[in-house]
């Protein structure tokens, strides 16, 4: 596993930008900082993303049917249905009781990548982020995972319907749960002893309000042995230039570029990324 300061000691040229980052064996675009400057390597990105992917002409929700009270997706050799609540978009900032593209993409994602064996997921411990409808935990049981899905307290019925729903097989792999986690709170001892070997989180960068929280977080939940997959919808190029900046304080991030997803599950509208935490000077 690199860690992140093999990563930083990498030659900043246009080939060295590639690089194994983390427990993901697949190579991603480093995000550099440019001198001493945050700022400008999260404009820079920004701008990237927004002038190649031009997410603003595409169609949002290709994935997903946010009207239904139901999604039905195939992963790992099952057929998935998971619940909605739809009366939850008519809420001004709800976004965890349906389903958005960022999580199909992440789930689709960690199943092409242990399928091409550049992940290993079989026996980790994954804690997951504003888990939501739980699809990602869901499908990152079936790979065998140890999935401590998290979310509010007002969203975790639903969650644990759907993972006691999809997650019956008698072939199961791994295990799920569910608990409470409040971002920017201390978190439960079971989440942090030991400390996962991955985090992962699909929709989780929405507002500059929350990014605070996040990051702390992140920062709690995670050793220099653990690698961050999180999943975005590209909305808002503010939110994620402000994300960016402040991430690249603590954290090594590279993005993966869409070449490496699950060839039937890409969009424009949506970014994978993978952190590691720095190193303590």
């Amino acid at each position: 596993m690199a860690t992140a300061a093999e990563v930083e000691t990498e030659e900043e040229t246009e080939m060295m930008k590639m690089v194994k980052l983390g427990s993901y064996d697949g190579k991603v675009r480093l995000l550099i900082v440019s001198g001493d400057s945050e700022s400008e390597s999260a404009a820079e990105e920004t701008m990237l993303l927004w002038g190649i992917q031009q997410p603003t002409l595409s169609k949002p929700n290709a994935f997903v049917a946010q009207s239904s009270l139901n999604l039905r997706i195939d992963a790992c050799g099952h057929s998935l249905s998971i619940l909605q609540s739809p009366s939850s978009l008519g809420t001004p900032g709800v976004t965890g009781s349906v389903m958005w593209d960022s999580g199909v993409v992440l789930g689709k994602f960690l199943e092409h990548a242990v399928d091409s064996g550049m992940l290993l997921l079989h026996g980790k411990k994954i804690v997951e982020l504003g888990s939501g409808c739980g699809l990602v935990g869901c499908i990152a049981a079936l790979l065998g995972a140890q999935v401590i899905l998290t979310d509010l307290p007002d969203r975790l019925r639903l969650l644990k319907k759907n993972i006691q729903n999809n997650l019956r097989h008698g072939d199961l792999r791994g295990s799920a749960v569910v608990t409470e986690l409040t971002w920017g709170d201390d978190p439960d001892q079971d989440l942090i002893q030991p400390l996962p070997d991955y985090v992962l989180g699909s929709d989780v960068i929405y507002s500059e309000g929350a990014v605070g929280d996040l990051l702390d977080t992140l920062l709690q939940l995670c050793g220099t042995q653990t690698t961050i997959f999180l999943a975005g919808e590209l909305r808002n190029d503010s939110v994620l230039e402000y994300f960016l900046e402040a991430a690249m304080k603590d954290f090594v991030i590279g993005r993966v570029e869409q070449t490496q997803w699950h060839p039937d599950y890409c969009s424009p509208r949506a970014v994978v990324y993978i952190l590691v935490k720095k190193l303590e000077k």
